[in-house]
Parts: C-alpha cells; structure tokens; sequence
C-alpha cells in the first residue's frame, strides 16, 4: 500500500510540474496538496508496519 502511495505522490508531482508550467495555480496547489497527502499516508503505512514487527517481536521475546 505504501508503494502505490509513493507512485501516486511522484504522478502528482509530475501534474503539478505541468500546471507551474501552463501557468495554472489553482490546479498546481491541488496537486500539490494531494501530493503531500500521498506522501504522508505512504510514510504512515511505512511507520504502521514497523511499528508492528516490532510488537511481534516483542511478544514473541516475552515468551
């Protein structure tokens, strides 16, 4: 899930590029916006799974 995140966040930024270029603000800060949401929401799946291995981990050392 993190990866499709990443993806989309990078396809974003490309779309912003062509709107700085076009000369179009309002969909050049859409774009933007929505990038920086994918990009936290990949870091946060990120931080999820780690978060998790580390609890299976610690479960399985209190055994």
């Amino acid at each position: 899930m993190e990866r499709f995140f990443q993806i989309t966040a990078v396809i974003l930024i490309g779309i912003a590029a062509f709107f700085l270029w076009r000369g179009n603000n309002d969909g050049l800060f859409v774009s933007v916006v929505f990038a920086a949401v994918a990009f936290f929401l990949s870091i946060r799946f990120q931080v999820k799974e780690r978060l998790n291995e580390r609890e299976i981990e610690r479960q399985k050392s209190e055994k």
